[in-house]
């Protein structure tokens, strides 16, 4: 008797943790050709986007770009996400490039110099933490309802609530996906506007694919895992 009581409540508590796992308690349905679809139907895309060093501008240069700045943002129509990260840099890509090129000299003084530059940066990348980098992103929304400024400006509170409905049914996947077809133009149009506007600042932006989207929320969510799992790879 005491065993079947120890397994029924066992059995209730890995039913609770399946309902409400990290997946639930994201607002994120589905990633879709690099845009995220949330639950409630709206669409976001992701960009990123380069920085400008304002310490390297003289006053009136300055002045003018917060001047366009100002302007861009007062001629949206729509509201818009600014995504800093401050992260470590990740030179394991780079030290491959590195490292093919130096095989790739004759022997002598430049591929000696080469291997010297390749240990630098090898020392570097594993005392993680030397080096770090900041990442700027622009989250352009989509809403189901764009003329319901109530579900705009709904607090978080409630929004995450109504992100904690564990299982969707058929009715709802086919008009998330219906919201997406219709939306996904609009989205493009608004994320054009974006990328224009920025340019003429001197801000390149880059829309991310779905691998980078995927990169991109694992890093936030799970930061340390995901620094493990980086000098697991190097090993």
């Amino acid at each position: 008797m005491l065993f079947d009581n120890l397994q029924n409540k066992q059995i209730q508590k890995g039913k609770q943790e399946s309902q409400f796992n990290t997946e639930t308690m994201l607002p994120i349905s589905e990633i879709k050709d690099g845009y995220c679809i949330l639950k409630d139907g709206g669409i976001r895309a992701i960009l990123r986007a380069d920085g400008i060093n304002l310490d390297l501008k003289n006053f009136d240069e300055i002045q003018t770009i917060l001047e366009q700045y100002k302007r861009f943002l007062n001629g949206l129509e729509f509201p818009l996400q600014f995504l800093v990260r401050n992260t470590y840099l990740d030179l394991r890509e780079y030290l491959q490039y590195v490292s093919r090129n130096i095989d790739q000299l004759d022997p002598g003084a430049l591929k000696q110099q080469g291997q010297s530059y390749l240990s630098f940066l090898e020392d570097i990348n594993m005392k993680q933490g030397l080096i770090f980098v900041k990442e700027f992103y622009v989250v352009v929304p989509y809403y189901v309802n764009e003329q319901d400024t109530d579900q705009i400006k709904k607090p978080w509170r409630s929004k995450f609530m109504d992100t904690l409905n564990a299982k969707d049914d058929v009715e709802t996947i086919v008009s998330r996906y219906r919201n997406f077809v219709k939306g996904q133009k609009m989205l493009n149009t608004r994320i054009a506007l974006i990328q224009e506007g920025l340019a003429g600042l001197g801000i390149r932006t880059t829309q991310l694919n779905t691998k980078d989207v995927i990169s991109l929320l694992f890093s936030v969510y799970n930061p340390l895992l995901d620094s493990t799992q980086a000098q697991r790879e190097e090993k």
